[in-house]
């Protein structure tokens, strides 16, 4: 099953795709999808529904977040074999872990860029989206506390992140360097995570073009990592890593200026699009 919301900011609606890539309207079924709508009942009930019943929304207009309130927002460094290499940094022995301190935006929200930022960059990411109370787990159980999959796209500010001192979270935080969905997939509608094309393009051309099979740790395995350090609550986003092509890979490196259009995608999970903007009070929050 596919979730999303659709509305202006903080007017949301919940919705689904139908099988002909139309939205379904949910609102009569439950008022919003939050956290609480991922559990494995709550899930099983939805997918209960005949969506071809649900009213069809003509004109969805701006898609939101997939749900509403997205709890800890945890991104994976290097974990894929080929992005490790372009950058020349050694492969990882265990998961690198840092944070996104902002508010996820929607997949199509505009990216504003810091004052004064020379190098921002993009990275398309699998996000892994908890359903049910994660402490602890085992390995072999890891895969059952996840919910569904959405597109991510990691956007990062080189300069804070690497030439700053301290750790990677500010370059990673800044307001809209988050955009999530377009919508949420359901696990049980994903065969297999560790064998999806990702890709992503700036104006057109494309520069990142792999497979979540190259990531160095799995899914199964961060899922069950992290909760070694920290409770994963239903709601919280795993972002898990991106594939090469990112702008500071590039010979010389090239990053994001205002008026850049970035378009991304993962297979069956939907595709992204964000228009970058120097800083602009009035597009944030």
């Amino acid at each position: 099953m596919k979730l999303l919301r659709y509305g202006p900011v903080g007017q949301e609606k919940p919705g689904c795709l139908d099988a002909d890539g139309a939205v379904r309207d949910l609102s009569g079924q439950l008022p919003d999808i939050t956290a609480a709508s991922l559990s494995a009942e709550a899930l099983a009930g939805l997918k209960a529904i005949d969506v071809s019943s649900l009213p069809v929304v003509q004109n969805p207009g701006r898609l939101g977040t997939p749900y509403a309130d997205v709890g800890k927002f945890i991104c994976v460094g290097l974990n894929f074999s080929d992005h490790a290499a372009e950058t020349g940094a050694a492969v990882p022995e265990e998961p690198i872990l840092f944070t996104k301190w902002s508010e996820p935006t929607g997949p199509n929200d505009p990216i504003v860029m810091p004052r004064g930022s020379v190098k921002t960059d993009w990275e398309v990411e699998l996000g892994v989206v908890i359903g049910t109370k994660a402490r602890y787990v085992s390995l072999e159980d890891a895969l059952k506390h996840v919910a569904g999959y959405c597109v991510v796209n990691d956007v990062s500010e080189r300069e804070y992140q690497i030439e700053r001192g301290g750790t990677w979270d500010k370059g990673k935080g800044c307001d809209t360097f988050g955009p999530v969905g377009p919508w949420l997939v359901t696990s049980d509608d994903v065969s297999d995570p560790q064998s999806l094309g990702m890709w992503l393009e700036v104006n057109g051309k494309r520069f990142q073009d792999g497979n979540t099979r190259t990531m160095i740790f799995d899914v199964a395995y961060l899922v069950h990592y992290i909760s070694q350090f920290t409770t994963l609550m239903p709601g919280d986003l795993i972002s898990t890593g991106t594939p090469p092509g990112v702008g500071l890979g590039q010979k010389p490196p090239l990053f994001l200026k205002a008026g850049d259009v970035i378009r991304l995608g993962i297979e069956g999970l939907g595709e992204q699009e964000q228009t970058v903007h120097e800083w602009r009070e009035d597009l944030l929050r």
